[in-house]
């Protein structure tokens, strides 16, 4: 460890006693304290840590965790030079505990106690050895995570052991898998250092999960799908000093900006026989008190930290000196199996060290406090009766009486009992939304000045604005890699590049470049109307001239939801004033309205309600269909899907090929958004990635279902996010020819929270809308026929403006349109087809009532459409004058 002079440390010393904003450099000097600049630095920590637990009320207590240790499988795909706990197939009885084994020690822990039932586990054994495949065949299980879900359901049911669970690296999807059967996840970061990764003998080589930015992710994914997470720094892995600072900042800025950490561990490496680091010096521990306190610092009074109390000889006293406030999980039945040759203390000894040092010890529950009380949505329905057997209501720790017992463990039974403001869809229009915000605003979104700092300029890892660009995925899902700052402009070209790029556009539509199809976008006047005549002429060749419609209905069958979209104003909380939930009996009551008023499709789409099942998606396409067996059902976006199959652990096709047996007929491609993980993150806290979105698409063309395509625009992106975004559907639309249509829809910014927290801009201008849709038709050309602009988002005007520039249909009637018209939209939530044709009638083209296949409705249909002018009358209200 290299020296840093006495005054650099006074300094920095000072600066933290007064409070003051610590940056990487200066931490780098705290870390270096010893003697008695580290006597000063553990009370600087201590006091920032007393105030933390005042603010919670738990002034003077640290908390513990009673559990029991279940290593589910020894075996693991990396190769770590410091693990004991991994090992070679031959070395053990079985690849994973059998199910008996894991309900014995849980059982066993129960009646010593315990409430934990901590689940550690290798990283993906199955790629790597072909035993652990060959057992999970054998039994059934498609993958590691399957058998984990299986058993942490056993657990909860058989014992009440509440599962924490710990199985390496998890994708954004694998967190929705597994959220409902635990309140809580963890997995180490360890370091943030790419040296320990890239460098041949160093600790983390040859491990492919120990990348630091896939580790960095999974803490991200954490945070946006709502689970409280345990994560943490090992030190004395040949990491530098510099590094545990960057380690400790890196944690700080996913804590900060999604609120999912609930626990922050600082463990010192222990070297160990049989491994390849096994002639390392032990981390000091006043190393270990000096990072502890360092990261008390940096991560401030509410984050709890750890010190595991094995690792710590006899140095309480100087842990709780340094800013912990929680010893971790300490078990009374088994070893701890990372660190085997460390016994956990007996609880009695840990309660008295502490109490020589001031503090009372309580046990906590696998989940933090502060969770419990907070409840949705960091806790899944599934798991509110299990954790409300052990903790206090009142303050979220372990009730000293629980004894745990086992629960069922279920979907819940709610979800379709009707509740709330049923009839916002029409009031929309009238008295409008409650209020213009969620009272939750300042932190269901995440940290508001933390994604201010992330797309700030100076931030070392900014998410670009709409001067800047980065890469996005490919047709497979995957991320294509390139950065693009710099390589093309993304504020348009100049007169004379718009000039060329008009003249490739008129010659070789689909041959046009980013920095050319980007150039058009900033196309005005003349060269705007010359846009627009190309893109024209484009549609009279594909559509010709008619402009079509649907006779539709939409049905939002709830507004209930947790994900944390930061553009929706549509989601509330199941106690917003402006919350509802319609029965399965209202939603076919509406379908039959529908129906009845010429209708041939609904389109379904609602909040991701945490009381729905994933089986709730069939049962009201079945509810449609059997009152209204003629009616198309569109429904369900992407994310819908990807939540259904997380809630019922079945594979996205699995799922889609039961939702078209139920009957769903196409998909709507929302949830879209624009494809590029950069921008989406800044959009959305929880929504799921792109290359999920493009899964979900692609696979329902597989299983014979088509979808729409969409792109929603102005917000935080910038044009050349909006040209590789439509070359993106062209791709897919080229591999699986299964989009009947590309929508465009211009962010609606008036009450969307993005908006209101002075992040996003208010939407496209006019120009940009022409010239946007004049685009798509030229780069879709030849691939998506149909090119579709929302009435909606549009005002009249903008809309004939856009039907006379490569724009052919004029989605649906809707009936009810709720979504935007919560966000601010000021254009109705239905059009009658004689508004529809008075739109149209200055362009003098022809309109006609499609199908959703764009096909020609039966006469029956025709008529009835006519006879209640395409919209039912139970939403016909008198809207007021402005």
């Amino acid at each position: 460890m290299s020296l840093v002079s006495d005054s650099a440390l006074r300094r920095a010393l000072a600066r933290a006693r007064d409070g003051k904003t610590l940056d990487v450099m200066e931490v780098t000097v705290l870390l270096h304290a010893r003697g008695e600049h580290l006597d000063v630095l553990l009370e600087h920590a201590s006091r920032v840590r007393d105030a933390g637990l005042r603010a919670v009320g738990r002034e003077g207590i640290i908390t513990y965790s009673k559990k029991v240790f279940i290593p589910l499988t020894r075996l693991c795909r990396d190769r770590c030079g410091y693990c004991t706990f991994a090992t070679a197939p031959h070395k053990l009885p079985a690849p994973f505990l059998n199910p008996d084994e894991v309900l014995e020690i849980a059982r066993q822990g129960a009646a010593m106690g315990c409430k934990e039932a901590l689940f550690t586990l290798g990283d993906r054994p199955e790629d790597r050895w072909h035993q652990a495949r060959s057992w999970l065949d054998a039994h059934g299980y498609d993958d590691t995570l399957s058998y984990v879900r299986a058993m942490a359901i056993g657990v909860l049911e058989e014992t009440g052991l509440l599962p924490h669970l710990n199985p390496g690296v998890l994708t954004w999807r694998d967190l929705q898998r597994l959220k409902p059967v635990a309140p809580s996840m963890g997995m180490m970061l360890e370091t943030t250092s790419r040296r320990l990764f890239e460098e041949k003998g160093e600790a983390h080589y040859g491990s492919p999960d120990k990348d630091p930015a896939v580790r960095l992710r999974v803490l991200e994914d954490a945070g946006r799908t709502n689970v409280p997470f345990t994560t943490g720094i090992l030190i004395g892995i040949g990491e530098t000093v510099e590094d545990r600072a960057e380690s400790i900042f890196a944690i700080r800025r996913v804590a900060r900006e999604y609120g999912g950490i609930q626990e922050v561990i600082v463990q010192n490496f222990r070297a160990k026989p049989d491994t390849a680091m096994r002639g390392l010096p032990d981390a000091s521990l006043e190393e270990l008190a000096a990072t502890i306190a360092v990261a008390r610092l940096v991560l401030g009074p509410r984050i709890r930290i750890q010190a595991p109390p094995n690792l710590v000889d006899s140095e309480y006293a100087l842990m709780i000196r340094a800013g912990i406030d929680d010893w971790g999980g300490v078990s009374p039945l088994t070893p701890d199996h990372v660190n085997p040759e460390r016994p956990w203390p007996q609880i009695s000894l840990l309660e008295a060290r502490t109490a020589e040092s001031g503090f009372q010890l309580r046990e906590r529950l696998t989940i933090y406090p502060e969770y419990v009380v907070a409840g949705e949505p960091w806790l899944d329905p599934r798991l509110f009766a299990h954790v409300a057997a052990l903790a206090d209501s009142a303050t979220g720790l372990a009730r000293p009486d629980a004894e745990p017992r086992g629960l069922p463990w279920q979907e819940p039974d709610g979800g379709f009992a009707s509740s709330g403001r049923v009839d916002l869809h029409v009031e929309v229009d009238t008295s409008g939304r409650t209020h213009d915000r969620r009272d939750d605003f300042d932190h269901v979104y995440g940290d508001w000045a933390a994604l201010r700092d992330r797309l700030s300029p100076t931030s070392p890892n900014p998410t670009p604005s709409p001067g800047e660009a980065v890469g996005g995925v490919t047709a497979n899902g995957a991320s294509d890699g390139a950065s693009l700052t710099g390589a093309v402009s993304v504020r348009g070209g100049t007169p004379g590049e718009v000039r060329r790029a008009l003249r490739r556009a008129a010659a070789d539509p689909g041959g046009l470049s980013d920095a050319e199809a980007v150039a058009l976008l900033a196309a005005e006047g003349e060269a705007l109307d010359e846009l627009a005549a190309i893109a024209d002429d484009l549609r009279r060749q594909a559509v010709g001239d008619e402009v079509t419609y649907v006779v539709n209905r939409n049905i939002n069958f709830t507004n209930v939801c947790y994900t944390g979209c930061r553009f929706c104003a549509f989601a509330q909380r199941r106690t917003d004033a402006d919350a509802y939930t319609l029965s399965l009996d209202q939603v076919a009551d509406r379908a039959q309205e529908a129906w009845d008023a010429g209708a041939t499709e609904v389109c379904m789409q609602g909040g991701i309600h945490p009381d729905l099942p994933g089986t709730a998606y069939f049962d009201l396409a079945r509810a449609v269909k059997e009152r209204t067996p003629g009616m198309h059902v569109h429904a369900f976006s992407p994310m819908e899907v990807i939540n259904g199959a997380s809630r019922t652990d079945m594979s996205i096709q699995a799922w889609l090929e039961a939702a078209k047996e139920a009957g769903v007929d196409s998909l709507p491609g929302t949830a879209a958004e624009i494809l590029d993980d950069d921008v989406r993150w800044v959009l959305t806290k929880g929504k799921l990635p792109a290359k999920e979105w493009v899964e979900v698409i692609t696979t329902a063309h597989k299983v014979g279902i088509p979808t729409t395509s969409t792109m929603m625009y102005g917000h935080v992106d910038n044009h050349l996010h909006w040209v590789r975004h439509i070359k993106l559907i062209r791709s897919l639309q080229e591999r699986t020819g299964g989009f009947s249509e590309f929508v465009l829809l211009p962010f609606v910014h008036t009450s969307a929270p993005i908006y209101l927290a002075g992040i996003a801009r208010p939407g496209p201008t006019a120009q940009e809308n022409r010239a946007v849709h004049a685009l798509a038709r030229i780069l879709l050309h030849g691939a998506i026929k149909n090119i579709q602009c929302s009435w909606v988002k549009l005002q009249d005007d903008l809309c004939r403006h856009v039907l006379q520039g490569g724009v052919n249909d004029l989605g649906g009637t809707l009936m009810e349109e709720t979504i935007s018209r919560m966000a601010g939209s000021e254009n109705g939530s239905y059009k009658t087809i004689s508004e529809l044709r008075e739109m149209v009638e200055v362009t003098g083209r022809p309109v006609r009532q499609r199908t959703t296949e764009y096909g020609v409705p039966a006469d029956e249909r025709l008529a009835a459409s006519e006879a209640s002018d395409g919209v039912c009358k139970s939403v016909r209200r008198v809207l007021p004058m402005a």
